[in-house]
């Protein structure tokens, strides 16, 4: 998305056409009865536009062409300028009256990240929230607070759907300028598989990576930094028939968080059906979400190889042991150690220093 929006300056006060004629028969010392009787209109219709009571027809601006030499597209710009600039004027009033809808949205992050400008009046900043969701009307913004079926999910602790909402959409607007090849699932089900080895490199050389691969597969993986209360660690939705994409937040923090959400959310490419929107909290339930699941932890960690390492290791997991395995399925030590956590092998309070911390660069 643009993060350079910009206000664009529009004067309060815009003068109708009708001053404009009045100003010209003035010039040409003209009544507005002899001017009538030249365009053949009646003298009130003329008094009315004079007063910006009527409007300026294309009929009439041809009349008005002829008799005072100026064209007709003059007066009907002028018009047109005139009766946006009426609207735009009620549309500022009746936004005043609902900018307490700012507060549901993280307003102070989104201009710290210059999404919205720092400087702005509550209307100003609603009329900018509408253009950041592309929105008409702050009755179609409240519903990004109250969720539709569509984006609908579970509601978790202190979750704030206005700031879910500005998480999704950043997430939807990078990801509909990617470009990406036409989705083939074959070439998605390869790119996991070279996606897998990266989870041994580091963020700089994985993030391009990853999404490079997918992108060719015509899925499109876009990383955005979690808002505060949106609660989210991963989303996954269909941007149209050949165009998936995959957002993640970095929510948790660690490589193996990291890397079990973006292989939860390709099972949901891969498995779901393409109307479908998945959002991913901490109160995921639901069969597809268990199939997502499954999928994520079978892909990273083979479940034949880990039932023999679970084996021949008995009830305790050195660290040496866990880089062995670790290095055996070609992953990053973090995963397992999460897995075996996971499924209670492991407490959740050991070997944590084998995952890898993960940060937003800026």
């Amino acid at each position: 998305m643009n993060k350079r929006i910009q206000n664009t300056y529009r004067p309060d006060y815009v003068s109708p056409p009708g001053e404009t004629l009045q100003e010209t028969l003035d010039a040409l010392g003209m009544s507005q009865a002899a001017f009538a009787q030249r365009t053949g209109r009646p003298k009130k219709t003329i008094n009315e536009i004079i007063r910006g009571k009527a409007t300026i027809t294309p009929e009439t601006a041809l009349q008005f062409e002829k008799v005072l030499g100026l064209s007709a597209s003059f007066w009907m710009r002028r018009e047109s300028n005139y009766r946006e600039a009426l609207a735009r004027q009620q549309e500022q009033l009746a936004l005043a009256k609902q900018a307490d809808i700012l507060k549901r949205f993280p307003l102070r992050e989104m201009k710290r990240r210059g999404f919205l400008p720092t400087t702005a009046s509550p209307v100003q900043q609603l009329d900018l929230l509408l253009k950041f969701f592309g929105v008409a009307s702050a009755e179609q913004l409240r519903s990004y607070c109250e969720p539709q079926p569509a984006f609908s999910f579970r509601k978790a602790h202190n979750h704030n759907p206005a700031a879910a909402a500005a998480w999704l959409r950043i997430g939807e607007s990078e990801a509909q300028r990617m470009p990406c090849a036409a989705y083939d699932e074959e070439k998605f089900q390869a790119a996991l598989r070279q996606v897998r080895t990266l989870t041994l490199e580091a963020p700089e050389v994985f993030q391009p990576q990853m999404a490079r691969l997918c992108a060719n597969a015509g899925v499109a993986v876009v990383f955005v930094r979690e808002f505060p209360g949106a609660g989210i660690s991963g989303a996954t939705r269909w941007l149209k028939v050949d165009k998936a994409m995959v957002q993640l937040s970095l929510r948790y923090k660690t490589d193996d968080q990291l890397w079990f959400t973006f292989f939860h959310e390709a099972a949901h490419v891969l498995l779901h059906g393409r109307s479908e929107v998945f959002i991913e909290n901490e109160v995921m339930i639901g069969q597809k979400e268990d199939q997502a699941n499954r999928f994520a932890a079978d892909w990273l960690i083979p479940p034949a190889q880990l039932a023999v390492f679970v084996t021949a290791a008995g009830k305790h997991f050195s660290k040496a042991q866990i880089r062995e395995f670790a290095q055996q399925l070609g992953i990053a030590p973090g995963i397992v150690v999460g897995r075996l956590q996971h499924e209670g092998c492991l407490p959740r309070t050991h070997c944590n220093d084998l995952k890898r911390k993960l940060i937003w660069a800026v």
